[in-house]
């Protein structure tokens, strides 16, 4: 990616998050109805809002890039260039007023992830990352450095999950393999607990039935941290991979972490 291309994706990348956040806040913590998805997952008026808005910048800024919205789908002529959008990633979280949802900002080139931003509104925290430089972080409020933290053994992992129900009959025997050899397991967080972990503060994340949408923007800032994300067989994600990821702060960990989860 050359460096106009970079810069003109970063400004565009931030231009989202802003607005996004702008649209959101309002939202948080008000007596918001959801609607339910044919998979049974809540969609507000805050999420369509938001990828509306960002769906605007993109096409003003990038007409010839092609934008994939959780909400609204695919748009745009076709391209190697790929905008992948989740306004609001944890719309449970968003609903019961916990400040753990994120919006995820992602540009795939040719199927891979070069770029990605999660954004917290309510905290001011933001994570942007882009492939082949490191992950750089901005928090109005809070304390975090970048970077993923050495953890000698799987053993002595804290491991990370969005919620046990996500788990599918065919994945949960093995997420529980993984659990009996880490240290402990929380739950909660959605793409905030991938933030967490750039900032050093999680080891490991484990998770399945994940759409693009909401992987894309963790891979740059995952391994921008230091870290290693890929699919429960160790692969790298694309756009065809199984919707398992995998997410550690230290990568030699990865072989023992892909042998539990097999």
């Amino acid at each position: 990616m050359s460096e106009t291309v970079l810069q003109t994706a970063i400004e565009a990348a931030t231009a989202c998050a802003d607005i996004a956040r702008r649209t959101v806040l309002p939202h948080f913590r008000t007596s918001l109805r959801a609607d339910a998805k044919s998979d049974d997952s809540p969609v507000t008026i805050a999420d369509r809002q938001a990828e509306q808005a960002m769906r605007s910048i993109l096409e003003e800024r990038l007409p010839e890039h092609a934008i994939l919205g959780e909400e609204n789908g695919m748009s745009g002529a076709s391209s190697d260039w790929l905008w992948v959008l989740d306004p609001i990633d944890g719309t449970r979280a968003f609903l019961t007023g916990r400040p753990t949802f994120g919006t995820l900002i992602a540009l795939f080139h040719k199927g891979r992830p070069v770029l990605g931003l999660i954004d917290q509104p309510v905290t001011g925290e933001r994570w942007l990352g882009v492939t082949g430089r490191s992950t750089t972080f901005l928090s109005d409020r809070l304390p975090g450095t970048i970077g993923t933290r050495p953890c000698p053994a799987a053993t002595e992992a804290e491991l990370s999950c969005t919620a046990p129900e996500i788990m599918t009959d065919a994945h949960a025997p093995r997420f529980a393999n993984l659990q009996k050899h880490t240290r402990r397991t929380s739950w909660g967080g959605d793409c905030y607990a991938y933030g967490l972990l750039a900032l050093g503060q999680i080891d490991v994340i484990a998770e399945c039935t994940m759409k693009p949408w909401d992987w894309g923007a963790l891979v740059p800032v995952v391994e921008g941290a230091g870290g290693r994300i890929t699919d429960w067989q160790g692969q790298p994600l694309t756009l065809e991979s199984d919707g398992t990821v995998l997410a550690c702060g230290d990568v030699t960990l990865l072989p023992e972490l892909v042998r539990h989860l097999s």
